[in-house]
């Protein structure tokens, strides 16, 4: 195991490359989520944000597809958030996340007294055996059963500890604001594996957003005391330092462009894994402007890209038949990032508002 020293902007160009930021890539839904190793999905737009900025030729059937088809699915994965994976990595890594969602059930604090889940689990198993059903009829049901227990305390644990597959519609963006939740086994014909396969989730978030350090890892997936799984890794693994003297890991043959290698203007979605994934995230955002990043109510904010960082966030709305996507940068920008800028924001506003016949792309100061 060999190591040496990675300058900041080598590791931002090593990150994009596996981000598929550096160039749009000509690959299927399936296999981009996969290489992705998944794409936060708290609400059900951002992902197909996320793919078109990634993939050439992204269509919004295409990912409506590998979602009614059952290829790729939304559930609860790493950090106890909502995920596109694809079916395969849901399988194997839903039980190596189970610690973290166990973790989760601590933020019930007093509403949980009471509640015996060896008692609520088989219930909200049955029910959810009868049928898919929204988190509402679900509650109401298990409240019913359990009428001392606080009704939000038993929607909880239910989606913490049971594996749960949204179920797609025929809506815009795949799901419907209350969307139903099915048994993983009832919609995929399968249950998870029940190995908790640690090092290989490890090894797929070093080949996504590699290199990286242990406590990166810990960042993006909730689970703790990963270091002790890339001391295991070790021998599999080349170490880098980088310029804030932390050991790096990486895959050996994973890719690591030249530095001054190009990266375009990109638009990544809100609550995009990019901004999230690490703990260190200097790699594609300044601690000066990390804190913009994040809203009073903990929404991660879209971000633009230039020159491969962060440079500011951005938001688009639609009245009648007018979508503006509004710019606003963390500081100046000069003229020709504002031109390149503007022409992946109409391209971006086209996709995501269709039905709009007037484009507008406003910088605010």
């Amino acid at each position: 195991m060999t190591t040496d020293t990675l300058t900041l902007r080598a590791l931002n160009r090593a990150t994009l490359a596996r981000q598929m930021l550096l160039a749009r890539e000509e690959t299927s839904v399936p296999a981009a989520v996969g290489r992705l190793c998944g794409m936060q999905a708290q609400e059900p737009r951002p992902p197909f944000l996320g793919l078109w900025t990634r993939l050439r030729g992204f269509a919004a059937g295409d990912l409506r597809a590998a979602l009614d088809g059952g290829a790729v699915v939304r559930a609860t994965m790493m950090r106890g958030t909502l995920h596109l994976m694809t079916a395969a990595d849901y399988l194997a890594f839903r039980t190596a996340l189970q610690p973290v969602l166990d973790a989760g059930l601590k933020v019930l604090g007093a509403r949980a007294e009471g509640m015996d889940l060896d008692a609520v689990l088989p219930v909200a198993r049955r029910l959810l055996e009868e049928s898919p059903r929204t988190f509402n009829e679900t509650r109401a049901l298990l409240q019913a059963e359990f009428p001392d227990v606080n009704e939000r305390a038993l929607g909880f644990a239910v989606r913490m500890r049971l594996p749960l597959i949204m179920v797609p519609t025929a809506d815009r963006w795949g799901f419907p604001r209350s969307a139903r939740f099915a048994l993983a086994e009832s919609r995929l014909g399968e249950a998870p594996s029940g190995t908790p396969a640690v090092d290989e989730l490890v090894l797929r978030y070093l080949a996504a957003f590699g290199p990286a350090s242990a406590a990166d890892a810990q960042a993006w997936s909730g689970l703790p005391a990963l270091a002790e799984v890339l001391d295991r890794l070790r021998p599999r693994l080349r170490a880098f330092t980088g310029e804030s003297g932390r050991e790096l890991f990486d895959l050996p043959d994973a890719p690591r462009p030249d530095p001054d290698t190009p990266a375009p203007a990109r638009f990544l979605p809100e609550f995009d894994n990019l901004v999230l994934a690490h703990a260190d995230r200097t790699r594609v955002i300044s601690e000066a402007h990390r804190p913009g990043l994040t809203t009073k109510n903990l929404r991660v904010r879209a971000t633009f890209l230039w020159d491969g960082f962060a440079r500011g966030t951005w938001e688009l709305e639609r009245k009648r038949k007018t979508a503006t996507l509004r710019l606003r940068p963390f500081e100046p920008l000069p003229r020709g990032a504002l031109e390149e800028l503007t022409a992946e924001a109409e391209s971006l506003a086209a996709f995501a508002e269709p039905e709009a016949t007037d484009l507008q792309v406003v910088t605010e100061p």
